[in-house]
């Protein structure tokens, strides 16, 4: 029932936007531009087939074995990312005061989207590092300048898999990190199907190690399997816990949280930041892996100094970030809520479509400083 669950939750909300971003290329692309008979029902059915073959696709995924999947997933998930995109072109020309033929409009369309789609799918696959000084104030001299280096949502799977992973792991090894947390969705499968695809990550390199914590993808996935062969993997997995950071006689405290989605699953699995900073030392520094930036409501009350988030891919597409809002605190990036500094990793990987436009990949480079310092 697990790999099934997300298809009985998501998959009629997802087949009746397919539905509406294909009735829509068709109404404006083929049936307003006039068309013979001939030609126009052949794009007909070529849009038809292509919307069915969407949802279709997916349910077929989580009935065969995972390896065979892999062949269709991507062209699948390639064209959905690109009708998105026409269908966003085609809303831009609709309030733009432009007057011209629909055949016009629609050859403008056609050229704009599938010129932004290649574009997306190469630059989802170019996986920057960002840099960013954080002052805290209560960091103590000694850890001025700790270096943090962030991974999220890399969705390890269908259409990533061990070569991306070690291209990863190659730039995190070469910043020399004092840690590596990865705040959450790392795997898109069980760890019977992507074991050897995961295995990279026993090569990253810290002074402190490699920490993790769940995201709502590993929940569909067997969290509570992923968790214990992380582990095999020397990485920390933090559930509901903090660990204490030291040097030179200082400490910082590094918390993290399950995520929210283990309420679906009777996995013994959920969110307590309270029992997560239980016993700390409120005058040192408390760092807080949650994987939904929406955590950061309750770490203000528990007087966190910075969380580290991931979840939004910032929108994946440029123009979806807008709507995400309405869902969580922060998209993308460095924000202050209350008392605390959030930051929203953009994510590594991606997920659906392997595409990203205007919201590039990340590594994230988090150097803390001092204010002293600063």
């Amino acid at each position: 029932m697990g790999r099934l669950l997300p298809l009985v939750v998501y998959l009629p909300a997802g087949v009746a936007i397919v539905g509406g971003i294909h009735y829509y290329l068709w109404a404006r692309l083929v049936r307003d531009v006039g068309f013979g008979p001939t030609t126009a029902f052949g794009l007909k059915a070529l849009l038809v087939f292509l919307a069915a073959s969407v949802p279709l696709g997916v349910i077929a995924s989580r009935l065969v074995p995972y390896r065979w999947s892999v062949w269709w997933l991507e062209p699948i998930y390639l064209w959905l990312g690109t009708s998105m995109l026409l269908a966003m072109g085609l809303a831009v020309m609709e309030v733009l005061p432009i007057t011209t033929s629909r055949a016009s409009s629609a050859a403008v369309v056609l050229v704009m989207g599938l010129g932004a789609a290649a574009l997306a799918a190469h630059e989802a696959r170019r996986v920057r590092v960002e840099r960013v000084e954080i002052p805290l104030r209560k960091l103590p001299r000694e850890f001025d300048r700790l270096r943090l280096v962030q991974l999220s949502d890399l969705h390890i799977g269908q259409t990533l898999g061990r070569a991306f992973l070690e291209e990863v792991v190659s730039q995190v090894n070469a910043l020399a990190p004092d840690a590596v947390l990865i705040t959450g969705d790392l795997v898109d499968g069980r760890v019977a199907d992507i074991a050897a695809d995961i295995a990279p990550l026993g090569a990253l390199t810290s002074t402190y190690g490699t920490f993790f914590v769940t995201g709502n993808h590993e929940y569909h996935a067997d969290a509570p399997e992923w968790c214990e062969h992380l582990g095999k993997l020397g990485v920390r997995v933090l559930r509901n816990e903090h660990v204490a950071l030291e040097r030179a006689g200082q400490v910082l405290h590094l918390a993290g949280i399950d995520d929210y989605e283990a309420a679906h699953f009777d996995v013994g699995h959920g969110p307590d930041l309270a029992r997560a900073v239980e016993g700390r030392d409120r005058s040192k520094v408390l760092i807080l892996m949650a994987h939904q930036p929406k955590a950061v409501q309750e770490a203000v009350r528990h007087g966190v100094d910075l969380q580290l988030s991931g979840h939004t891919h910032g929108g994946q597409f440029w123009p979806l970030r807008w709507l995400l809002r309405a869902g969580q605190p922060v998209v993308d990036g460095l924000r202050r809520v209350g008392d605390t500094l959030v930051y929203v990793s953009r994510g590594t990987g991606h997920s659906g479509p392997p595409m990203r436009l205007g919201v590039p990949p990340e590594v994230t480079e988090l150097v803390l400083r001092s204010e002293d310092d600063v």
